[in-house]
């Protein structure tokens, strides 16, 4: 759940409205920096099934706390991690279950759900101590209702329709159009807009009510023309006052292919997967580096868990949409993560080229490259 932009450093509730007017809208929180180690990735590693069931299980060895049945914000497990990362890791919990079937898998995702109910107030969404920015309750939202597809959980999927309900009653702009971020209305954000198409696509899906899909319609067609590049494929971090925010976050670049691939799956419109394989292709060829490599986002912060985002997203349309092409990147991505794996402990860093740091490391920075290996495939 974070973001000069949609991302930077988010130093909660008091300070989220001169971040957002700096232009940093959807910034994360910053703890102390690590400095990592220099050297090159092992040669010739591949991931395996088998890897992929360990990387989940190293992970929550060293950061999953059983008595909150929440994650640790790092190693010294001493903290909580932030309240909207802990909605991407239940869907790294999610997709694992997905491809092992494991009843213990199976169980964390009931777990884990309590372990929110009991520390955000029962998801009151009208709290807002516990939820400062709506972004923060939409990736719970969309992880709710993903619960309850994979569970059949109906009370999953009840506070899944009352917290979109609430969010986006709070939160769009009937008048203008689009997706209030922050509780004020300072600005209009991608990290709340595109989720929110995924959610309603979500809530689609599972209740055919078409007033969820033409939300999704209405938010994409503004999200394209006011959060978005259509010549480039980058999308913007942020809208305020009618002026785009570009900052490159693979984040924001993982939403917009999801709602894209998702409306394209409903719809059958070739434009929303030109839109999305133009998106990927901005990412691939613009934020990465020569070999392909993903940008090591969050530098002691939030931003860590970021490519956990893009990469469920970015496997929607190489398996919903059938985009074989870009497998290989990802695999490469990967690849060079796991290589790169702390040999003691066995855990990853954001910073895929590099060994990981073998001193306190971030639940955020060590996410990401766990949950690209629960949703792709390894080479057969």
């Amino acid at each position: 759940m974070t973001r000069n932009t949609c991302i930077m450093i988010r130093l909660r509730s008091i300070f989220t409205i001169a971040i957002l007017l700096l232009g940093t809208a959807c910034g994360k929180s910053k703890d102390r920096e690590v400095t990592p180690e220099e050297p090159p990735v092992l040669p010739g590693v591949s991931f395996t099934d088998k890897d992929a069931t360990t990387a989940f299980n190293t992970f929550n060895e060293y950061f999953y706390s059983k008595a909150d049945k929440l994650y640790y914000s790092n190693t010294e497990k001493k903290d909580i991690g932030a309240i909207w990362t802990q909605a991407v890791y239940w869907d790294l919990i999610m997709d694992t279950y997905k491809r092992t079937g494991n009843a213990a898998h199976r169980a964390m995702i009931d777990d884990l759900y309590q372990g929110g109910y009991n520390r955000y107030d029962k998801y009151n969404w009208s709290n807002k101590v516990v939820w400062f920015i709506y972004d923060d309750m939409m990736w719970w939202i969309i992880s709710l209702a993903r619960a309850h597809q994979i569970t059949g959980n109906t009370e999953y999927l009840s506070r899944a329709m009352e917290g979109f309900q609430y969010v986006y009653k709070e939160s769009y702009d009937p008048v203008n159009g689009g997706m209030w971020w922050d509780f004020k209305h300072t600005g209009k954000n991608s990290c709340i807009h595109f989720p929110t198409i995924i959610a309603a696509m979500t809530l689609y899906n599972i209740t055919k009510d078409t007033a969820y899909l033409n939300k999704a319609k209405d938010l994409y067609s503004w999200g394209r023309t006011n959060l978005y590049d259509n010549t480039k494929g980058r999308v913007a971090d942020n809208n305020i006052k009618g002026n785009k925010g570009f900052s490159d976050y693979t984040y924001n670049q993982g939403t917009f292919i999801g709602a894209a691939v998702m409306l394209y799956k409903e719809t059958g419109e070739q434009a929303y997967l030109d839109d999305a394989r133009q998106a990927a292709d901005y990412t691939k060829q613009s934020m990465c580096d020569a070999d392909g490599i993903l940008p090591a986002e969050g530098d002691w912060n939030e931003q860590g868990v970021l490519k956990a985002i893009f990469g469920h997203y970015i496997m929607t349309l190489i398996k919903d949409a059938n985009q074989q092409q870009y497998l290989p990147w990802i695999r490469k991505n990967v690849n060079t993560a796991w290589g790169n794996r702390d040999p003691a402990r066995g855990i990853m860093h954001r910073n895929y080229k590099i060994p990981c740091p073998t001193g306190i490391v971030q639940s955020y920075e060590a996410s990401s490259a766990v949950e690209l290996m629960q949703v792709c495939p390894p080479e057969k």
